[in-house]
């Protein structure tokens, strides 16, 4: 067990780094930002089509965001600073846009767009709107 020791935590340092809260903001950046392949690969392969949920452009302005202040306020370097200062705009802008078309016509069955006078989904064929019992129908 004395070569994990050695492996875990080198010079006392776990895997060898030193940690403080900034670094930790970091590494939470890093993982928050990769997290957005997963749910992005995840939802793809679900639907059997290109997708990029909400969740990715969520995950995308946390994770710059806390890249941007560990850039900003621990390494204070200006190449990385500049990297992330600007990344949230299409993050914003996108979940702005996503806002706005949630209620647009979409498919409740399957997620397809769907024509905002169609009756039923042109991919599955599932009712998009309830029948109104006054009608008759």
């Amino acid at each position: 067990m004395d070569w994990i020791e050695q492996f875990l935590f080198p010079q006392d340092k776990f895997l060898g780094v030193e940690w403080h809260v900034w670094k930790v903001v970091g590494w939470l950046g890093n993982l928050t930002f990769f997290s957005r392949f997963l749910v992005q690969w995840y939802a793809t392969e679900k639907q059997r089509r290109v997708v990029v949920p909400t969740a990715f452009w969520w995950l995308s302005l946390v994770g710059a965001g806390l890249l941007f202040s560990y850039a900003l306020f621990y390494k204070r370097d200006s190449v990385f600073i500049f990297a992330y200062a600007f990344t949230w705009i299409p993050y914003v802008r996108n979940l702005v846009i996503h806002h706005r078309t949630a209620a647009a016509a979409g498919c409740p069955q399957c997620g397809e767009p769907c024509a905002s006078a169609a009756n039923y989904c042109s991919a599955c064929g599932v009712a998009l709107h309830p029948p109104n019992p006054r009608s008759g129908a």
